[in-house]
Protein backbone atom coordinates (compact mmCIF):
# COMPACT_ATOMS: atom_id res chain seq x y z
CA UNK A 1 0.00 0.00 0.00
CA UNK A 2 1.36 3.38 -1.12
CA UNK A 3 1.82 5.99 1.83
CA UNK A 4 0.29 9.75 1.32
CA UNK A 5 0.40 12.81 2.48
CA UNK A 6 -2.22 15.04 3.86
CA UNK A 7 -2.48 18.56 4.73
CA UNK A 8 -4.92 21.11 5.82
CA UNK A 9 -6.70 23.16 3.28
CA UNK A 10 -6.48 25.98 5.79
CA UNK A 11 -3.41 25.69 7.63
CA UNK A 12 -2.81 29.33 8.52
CA UNK A 13 -6.62 29.60 10.02
CA UNK A 14 -6.33 27.64 13.67
CA UNK A 15 -10.33 27.29 13.93
CA UNK A 16 -10.32 25.68 10.56
CA UNK A 17 -7.67 22.66 11.11
CA UNK A 18 -6.07 20.95 13.67
CA UNK A 19 -2.35 20.90 14.79
CA UNK A 20 -2.12 17.45 13.16
CA UNK A 21 -3.55 18.48 9.55
CA UNK A 22 -1.98 21.97 10.13
CA UNK A 23 1.63 20.07 10.48
CA UNK A 24 0.46 17.34 7.27
CA UNK A 25 0.50 13.50 8.10
CA UNK A 26 0.83 10.24 6.19
CA UNK A 27 -1.43 7.64 5.62
CA UNK A 28 -1.15 4.17 3.93
CA UNK A 29 -4.21 3.61 1.66
CA UNK A 30 -4.78 1.34 -1.32
CA UNK A 31 -4.23 2.55 -4.53
CA UNK A 32 -7.74 2.29 -5.35
CA UNK A 33 -9.51 4.34 -2.48
CA UNK A 34 -10.83 7.99 -3.32
CA UNK A 35 -8.14 10.39 -1.85
CA UNK A 36 -9.07 11.47 1.81
CA UNK A 37 -11.30 14.52 2.10
CA UNK A 38 -11.52 15.49 5.50
CA UNK A 39 -8.89 14.96 8.47
CA UNK A 40 -9.62 12.03 10.61
CA UNK A 41 -9.15 13.84 13.90
CA UNK A 42 -11.13 17.44 13.54
CA UNK A 43 -12.99 16.72 10.17
CA UNK A 44 -11.84 20.07 8.42
CA UNK A 45 -10.86 19.53 4.80
CA UNK A 46 -7.48 18.61 3.96
CA UNK A 47 -5.70 17.94 0.42
CA UNK A 48 -3.52 15.56 -0.85
CA UNK A 49 0.25 17.02 -1.16
CA UNK A 50 2.62 15.45 -3.85
CA UNK A 51 5.20 13.98 -2.12
CA UNK A 52 9.27 14.27 -3.42
CA UNK A 53 10.59 11.08 -4.77
CA UNK A 54 14.04 9.71 -3.66
CA UNK A 55 16.13 8.72 -6.00
CA UNK A 56 19.44 7.49 -6.45
CA UNK A 57 22.70 9.33 -7.04
CA UNK A 58 25.53 7.58 -8.24
CA UNK A 59 28.43 10.27 -7.85
CA UNK A 60 30.91 8.49 -10.27
CA UNK A 61 30.75 5.81 -12.87
CA UNK A 62 31.60 2.39 -11.67
CA UNK A 63 34.97 0.78 -12.23
CA UNK A 64 35.17 -2.99 -13.83
CA UNK A 65 36.29 -4.40 -10.34
CA UNK A 66 32.91 -2.58 -8.59
CA UNK A 67 30.60 -3.57 -11.20
CA UNK A 68 31.63 -7.17 -10.86
CA UNK A 69 31.68 -6.40 -7.22
CA UNK A 70 27.84 -6.00 -7.69
CA UNK A 71 27.17 -9.13 -9.62
CA UNK A 72 27.14 -7.69 -13.18
CA UNK A 73 28.81 -9.16 -16.24
CA UNK A 74 31.65 -7.05 -18.08
CA UNK A 75 31.68 -7.16 -21.75
CA UNK A 76 34.85 -5.53 -23.88
CA UNK A 77 34.07 -5.20 -27.67
CA UNK A 78 36.52 -7.32 -29.56
CA UNK A 79 35.97 -6.81 -33.15
CA UNK A 80 32.61 -5.60 -35.45
CA UNK A 81 30.03 -6.77 -33.43
CA UNK A 82 31.83 -9.61 -31.33
CA UNK A 83 32.26 -9.06 -27.79
CA UNK A 84 34.76 -11.08 -24.77
CA UNK A 85 33.56 -11.51 -21.44
CA UNK A 86 36.39 -9.97 -19.00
Amino acid sequence: MPIYEYVSEHPDDPERSCRICREGFDLRRPVDRAPLEKCLACRNPVRKVISKVNTPRITKPLSVSDAKKAGFTILEKRDQGTYEKL
